[in-house]
Formats: structure tokens, sequence, C-alpha cells
């Protein structure tokens, strides 16, 4: 997992499509006004466009990750997770999902491959259940997007960006911007027990999850991180890792979605869940 860092300071950019209409049907249908078909949506992950740049080194990821999805979790209770972000980015490929997290009234945190080569998308805030039109769901689309100056698409390195909206939300109960660690805090969080919510798949080869679940775990040090990773060279200064005891494993909530802890009363995100778990 990444940790979130300085993205505002050392950012690269790519303009999306900015007239999307913010407005859909129920899953399954075709959703004429913003061109998805919840039919085909599927984690970033599972496009060969994603992995084909990888090098052969981690190839082995394709068949040992599965799906990012939340394992052994829980619903959420509605409003639980107000920051909770489910984006929709459109490739090559047809429609990709990954999480992300509300940073202010028009930028959402992600992690950079969830937006890599995207040629557009929407975000979806506030939401609790994606098969129901919930009053609370605001849809905005993509205008442009920031990515980590020192991003590496070939390893995943500074595999951080920020999506701007072509509209500001509407901050309530239902939807609010996540707190980030303050700058010169250098807590590597080890010991404190880290939370991951998402829309991700429950099972391999399983649809996304309708209803926004989470589940947690305590963070490790990265080097026994390392001991546990098939490639230990992986494991970056920049990056944390969650243990997966229990069965549940914090690194497979969705990509690019946060993953907090409790810090002083409310939630503090530390990480952005990525492939480097």
């Amino acid at each position: 997992m990444q940790s979130p860092g300085d993205v505002a300071e050392k950012t690269t950019t790519t303009s999306c499509e900015k007239n999307l209409p913010a407005s859909r049907t129920r899953r399954g249908l075709a959703v004429e006004s913003v061109g998805i078909d919840w039919s085909q949506v599927r984690p970033i992950e599972d496009s060969d466009q994603y992995w084909v740049r990888l090098p052969q080194e981690l190839q082995y990821l394709r068949k040992h990750q599965p799906d990012h999805r939340i394992v052994n979790g829980e619903e959420a209770v509605p409003g639980q997770f107000p920051y909770q972000v489910f984006l929709l980015s459109r490739g090559a490929e047809g429609n990709g999902s990954c999480g992300g997290s509300i940073l202010n009234s028009n930028s959402i945190l992600t992690a950079a491959h969830c937006v890599f080569r995207a040629k557009g998308g929407i975000a979806i805030l506030g939401a609790h259940n994606l098969e129901v039109n919930e009053p609370t769901q605001q849809i905005i689309a993509y205008a442009k997007v920031f990515f980590h100056a020192n991003y590496n698409p070939d390893t995943l390195e500074n595999d951080i960006a920020v999506v701007r909206l072509n509209s500001h939300m509407t901050f309530n109960d239902r939807v609010q911007p996540v707190r980030l660690p303050a700058r010169g805090d250098n807590r590597q969080f080890t010991g404190m027990t880290g939370t991951v919510s998402g829309f991700g798949a429950i099972c391999s080869g399983c649809e996304s999850s309708d209803v926004l679940l989470y589940t947690f775990n305590t963070i490790i040090t990265n080097a026994d991180c390392a001991l546990k990773n098939p490639i230990p060279e992986m494991i970056q200064p920049s990056n944390l890792c969650v243990s997966v005891d229990g069965g549940r494993d914090a690194c497979q909530g969705d990509s690019g979605g946060p993953l907090t802890v409790v810090d002083g009363g409310s939630s503090l995100q530390v990480m952005i869940v990525n492939l480097l778990c």
C-alpha cells in the first residue's frame, strides 16, 4: 500500500473529458447518460492493459493476488465511511472500477494505476448500495488527473494520483473529506488497526459488491512484510503493510481506496490501497 505523502506538490497532469452528465440507472443496465454498462465493469487489475506493462518479476501477482476484494468483511453502516468514493474510469479495454477518498470539494485521492490512461470517468460519492438510486449519491465526471511526478507505471512506485472533478460536490453527513497525516508526521503506524473499505468483489471472478464493505487488521513493519513477500525488494519505504491474520486481508480492498486508523478519535487515512500490499 502506498502512503499518500505530499502528492499535491509532486504531480503531473492529463486531461479527461469534462462534459459527462451525472446520472445513471440500475446496475446491469446500459447507462445512456454516462455510457456505462454495469455488467461490463470490472476491477482495473483484471484488464490485460494493466498487466502487459509490468515486468516479468511482477506477473506472479496476477495469479496470486485475489482480485483486490474485501475478504471476510462486513457490510458498512450507511454513512460510516463518508469519504469513500467509487471510481469508474473509461479506458481502451472498457470500464474499470477502483476506490478513492475525498480530498476536498472537487478532488479525489486514488492510486495512479487506477486512472492511468483513462479517457474519462465518473466518481460516485455518498453511496452505500450501488444497486439503488440513493438520494445521498452524487455522481460527478472527471475533469483532469494529476499523477505523482515520480510515478512509475512499470513498478508501481509512487502509485498516487488525484482526480479533479468537473464540478464541486456538496458536503453532508454522507459526503465528507478524509483526514490525512500532517506534514512532517513520520509515524509508521505499526501495531495500529487499519480499516479498509470498498465495493470490491467478494470472491474470485465475482462482480463487485453492490454494498460498501469493510475489513480491518494490524499494520505490520515493512521488515516483516518483506519476509513474507516473494519479491522483498518490492517493499519500498513509502509502502505500508497490513497483516492477513484471521483471513481478513486488508490488501484486498478496492485499489485506490483508503486504509485508515483511528487517531485522536477520528479516522486518519494513512495508506492508498495498491498492488504493493
